[in-house]
């Protein structure tokens, strides 16, 4: 599927995959970050992915204030189980030591 993010979007809220996600930024930056990594900077035509299962995957937002960005994504679900959970403040908490440092303003 193709996602398309506008100007500052911040994407969809943390969230995890039932399998892998591959995906590739076809034009704009993106912010993205799993669990237990730092966030990065995806641009464009570079690749990325995500194993799925129970790792959390916090952001995925346009990082361009002023342009659109989008990417093209493959995603392997486990079947019957649906392809995006949004993750529950709850369970954010009691997982935030596995989270990376918050980069300093």
């Amino acid at each position: 599927m193709t996602v398309e993010l506008p100007p500052g979007d911040a994407g969809t809220p943390p969230h995890r995959h039932s399998g892998p996600v591959f995906g590739y930024m076809l034009e704009g930056e993106m912010v993205f970050e799993l669990e237990g990594e730092p966030e990065r900077i995806i641009r464009a035509g570079e690749a990325f992915w995500e194993p799925g299962g129970d790792v959390i995957h916090y952001q995925a937002g346009n990082n361009l204030a002023d342009a659109w960005s989008r990417f093209v994504v493959v995603m392997v679900g486990v079947p019957g189980e649906p392809m995006l959970t949004i993750v529950e403040e709850e369970e954010l908490l009691a997982r935030r030591d596995r989270r990376a440092p918050r980069p300093t303003p």
